[in-house]
Protein backbone atom coordinates (compact mmCIF):
# COMPACT_ATOMS: atom_id res chain seq x y z
CA UNK A 1 0.00 0.00 0.00
CA UNK A 2 1.39 3.74 -0.88
CA UNK A 3 1.93 6.10 1.98
CA UNK A 4 1.07 9.40 1.58
CA UNK A 5 3.81 12.18 1.94
CA UNK A 6 4.53 13.70 5.10
CA UNK A 7 3.73 17.31 5.06
CA UNK A 8 7.31 18.58 5.00
CA UNK A 9 7.37 16.37 1.72
CA UNK A 10 4.41 18.01 -0.17
CA UNK A 11 5.36 21.13 -2.03
CA UNK A 12 2.77 23.76 -2.26
CA UNK A 13 1.98 24.02 -6.02
CA UNK A 14 -0.51 27.12 -7.33
CA UNK A 15 -2.45 24.11 -8.73
CA UNK A 16 -2.96 21.93 -5.74
CA UNK A 17 -3.62 25.30 -3.68
CA UNK A 18 -6.40 26.38 -5.89
CA UNK A 19 -8.33 23.95 -7.66
CA UNK A 20 -11.35 24.13 -5.46
CA UNK A 21 -11.57 27.32 -6.13
CA UNK A 22 -11.39 26.73 -9.68
CA UNK A 23 -14.01 23.78 -9.73
CA UNK A 24 -16.23 26.17 -7.40
CA UNK A 25 -15.50 28.90 -10.38
CA UNK A 26 -16.30 26.26 -13.08
CA UNK A 27 -19.70 24.65 -11.29
CA UNK A 28 -21.12 28.42 -10.72
CA UNK A 29 -20.59 29.21 -14.60
CA UNK A 30 -22.80 25.89 -15.15
CA UNK A 31 -25.83 27.07 -12.87
CA UNK A 32 -28.84 28.20 -14.95
CA UNK A 33 -27.32 26.81 -18.18
CA UNK A 34 -28.69 24.18 -20.72
CA UNK A 35 -28.88 20.90 -18.66
CA UNK A 36 -27.98 18.91 -21.61
CA UNK A 37 -24.76 20.18 -21.96
CA UNK A 38 -23.33 20.15 -18.36
CA UNK A 39 -23.68 17.67 -15.94
CA UNK A 40 -23.30 20.47 -13.34
CA UNK A 41 -26.01 22.44 -14.18
CA UNK A 42 -28.08 19.26 -14.83
CA UNK A 43 -27.88 18.55 -10.64
CA UNK A 44 -28.49 22.20 -10.19
CA UNK A 45 -32.03 21.74 -12.53
CA UNK A 46 -32.88 18.83 -10.57
CA UNK A 47 -32.66 20.61 -7.05
CA UNK A 48 -31.16 20.78 -3.82
CA UNK A 49 -32.73 17.24 -2.61
CA UNK A 50 -31.08 15.73 -5.86
CA UNK A 51 -27.87 17.23 -5.20
CA UNK A 52 -28.01 16.18 -1.53
CA UNK A 53 -28.92 12.63 -2.17
CA UNK A 54 -25.40 12.54 -5.12
CA UNK A 55 -23.15 13.94 -1.94
CA UNK A 56 -24.47 11.25 -0.25
CA UNK A 57 -24.28 8.51 -2.43
CA UNK A 58 -20.88 9.42 -3.28
CA UNK A 59 -19.79 9.92 0.34
CA UNK A 60 -20.78 6.36 1.14
CA UNK A 61 -19.07 4.93 -1.68
CA UNK A 62 -16.07 7.14 -0.62
CA UNK A 63 -16.50 5.62 3.24
CA UNK A 64 -16.77 1.76 1.73
CA UNK A 65 -13.13 2.20 -0.65
CA UNK A 66 -11.84 3.86 2.35
CA UNK A 67 -12.73 0.83 4.37
CA UNK A 68 -11.79 -1.83 2.34
CA UNK A 69 -8.15 -0.38 1.71
CA UNK A 70 -9.24 0.46 -1.60
CA UNK A 71 -6.19 3.83 -2.22
CA UNK A 72 -7.19 4.29 -5.92
CA UNK A 73 -10.75 3.90 -5.68
CA UNK A 74 -10.68 6.39 -2.32
CA UNK A 75 -8.98 8.75 -4.16
CA UNK A 76 -11.75 8.56 -7.08
CA UNK A 77 -14.70 8.90 -4.86
CA UNK A 78 -13.06 11.81 -2.74
CA UNK A 79 -12.51 13.69 -5.85
CA UNK A 80 -16.50 12.96 -6.40
CA UNK A 81 -17.43 14.01 -3.17
CA UNK A 82 -15.59 17.14 -3.15
CA UNK A 83 -17.41 18.08 -6.80
CA UNK A 84 -20.79 16.95 -5.25
CA UNK A 85 -20.10 19.32 -1.95
CA UNK A 86 -19.20 22.22 -4.73
CA UNK A 87 -22.03 21.28 -6.78
CA UNK A 88 -23.99 22.21 -2.83
CA UNK A 89 -22.58 25.04 -2.02
CA UNK A 90 -23.04 26.66 -5.32
CA UNK A 91 -26.77 25.95 -5.26
CA UNK A 92 -26.94 26.88 -1.60
CA UNK A 93 -24.99 30.12 -1.95
CA UNK A 94 -22.00 28.89 -0.13
CA UNK A 95 -18.34 30.58 -1.17
CA UNK A 96 -15.19 28.39 -0.24
CA UNK A 97 -14.52 31.47 1.48
CA UNK A 98 -17.51 30.95 3.93
CA UNK A 99 -15.96 27.53 4.71
CA UNK A 100 -12.46 28.60 4.84
CA UNK A 101 -13.24 31.25 6.50
CA UNK A 102 -14.80 28.66 9.42
CA UNK A 103 -12.32 26.71 9.35
CA UNK A 104 -9.67 29.08 10.09
CA UNK A 105 -12.04 30.50 13.24
CA UNK A 106 -12.08 27.05 14.56
CA UNK A 107 -7.97 26.54 13.91
CA UNK A 108 -6.17 26.06 17.02
CA UNK A 109 -9.46 24.79 18.84
CA UNK A 110 -9.46 21.12 20.06
CA UNK A 111 -12.14 19.24 18.09
CA UNK A 112 -13.83 18.38 21.60
CA UNK A 113 -13.93 22.16 22.75
CA UNK A 114 -15.39 23.35 19.51
CA UNK A 115 -17.96 21.09 19.50
CA UNK A 116 -18.75 21.30 23.28
CA UNK A 117 -19.07 24.86 22.10
CA UNK A 118 -22.00 24.80 19.83
CA UNK A 119 -25.29 25.62 20.64
CA UNK A 120 -27.52 22.45 21.73
CA UNK A 121 -30.16 20.99 19.61
CA UNK A 122 -33.81 20.95 21.62
CA UNK A 123 -35.40 17.70 20.30
CA UNK A 124 -39.05 17.56 19.48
Amino acid sequence: MAKAAKPEERKASPAREHVLERLFETVQSRRGTDPTLSHSARLMARGRNKIAQKFGEEAVECLIEAVNGNRKELVGESADVLYHLIVMWVDAGVSPEDVWAELKRREGTSGIAEKASRPKEKLG
